[in-house]
């Protein structure tokens, strides 16, 4: 028996845990798929059958399949968890560029790429698939295409137009541009395949495009909080988070909850702050303050 939970998706990918229970020894009835599609292993083992080759899948190794591929699955030793990544063509094309439909390969799956898909299904915990997930999925893909096709794709390079690139970016999330509410559509509205804008986004400035939106996104909150506001619902609504836990995250990684941040902003609170600090550790552990300096 098969079950799929849809973890993320939009329109230019999706991702699901799929969960295979019991003993199947036999091979299954041929599937295939209109996508490509990047499966990893999370527990159990199983064997696929594609292109007159067979392969044991495990966590150990994963394998990309390619549109139209023919396949074939067996769990002769007990059932599995995968996560199953479907790439639509326009986001596949915008990473591995010309170089055509994949080899029928598994890929050996070390660290990195473990690493890549633990972040990919936390940033899935998270809500924000717009960016987290976009992020962590183009760098999953980006990390497995050059090992399956050839590092053939354009090389990462700095200089005055990846500056020019980024400051567009940058100016596009700050100023809420058209299609920049999305990894993906900002690179489309910048004429950039994502994983090139995330790469060079993260060269010239030190941080993920994600989390220089989220660093927008919290200046914003500290703005509304400062000015009063104490519905946290509606303003994580009004800056595009996923809810207000969202919202809640993603301030406490920057700097606090927003209860305790709020109470750092009201007046009697700021004027604490003047007050001469004597000695000992900051008074708050969500918010460090600049002690005695």
């Amino acid at each position: 028996m098969q079950s799929a939970a849809r973890i993320a998706e939009s329109p230019q990918f999706s991702a699901w845990a799929v969960t295979c229970a019991g003993e199947h020894a036999a091979w299954s009835d041929p599937e295939c798929h209109d996508d490509h599609r990047l499966v990893l292993v999370r527990a159990g083992r199983f064997l696929r059958r594609a292109d007159g080759a067979e392969s044991v899948l495990d966590r150990t190794t994963a394998y990309l399949g390619r549109p139209g591929q023919e396949e074939r699955f067996a769990h002769p030793v007990g059932g599995d968890l995968c996560t199953s990544i479907d790439i639509g063509a326009e986001l596949w094309h915008s990473i591995a560029g010309d170089l055509g439909a994949p080899p029928a390969a598994d890929l050996y799956v070390d660290a990195r790429v473990e690493l890549w898909h633990r972040r990919l299904l936390l940033a899935a915990g998270s809500g924000d698939v717009g960016f987290a997930v976009a992020e962590e999925l183009v760098g999953l893909v980006g990390e497995v295409v050059p090992r399956v096709m050839g590092d053939a794709r354009p090389r990462i390079r700095s200089g005055a137009r990846s500056r020019a690139l980024v400051a567009n970016a940058r100016a596009a999330i700050l100023d809420d541009a058209p299609g920049s509410d999305g990894l993906i559509p900002l690179a489309g509205a910048l004429e950039v395949s994502p994983f090139l804008l995330s790469r060079h986004f993260a060269a010239v400035t030190g941080v993920s495009v994600t989390r220089y939106r989220n660093r927008v996104r919290v200046g914003r909150a500290l703005a509304r909080l400062e000015g009063g506001e104490r519905d946290l619902a509606r303003l994580a609504a009004d800056l595009g988070f996923a809810d207000q836990a969202h919202l809640t995250r993603t301030m406490r990684a920057h700097l606090g909850t927003p209860g305790a941040v709020r109470a750092l902003l009201s007046p009697d609170e700021a004027l604490a702050e003047r007050r001469p600090v004597t000695s000992g550790p900051c008074p708050n552990n969500h918010f460090r303050r600049d002690c005695g300096s």
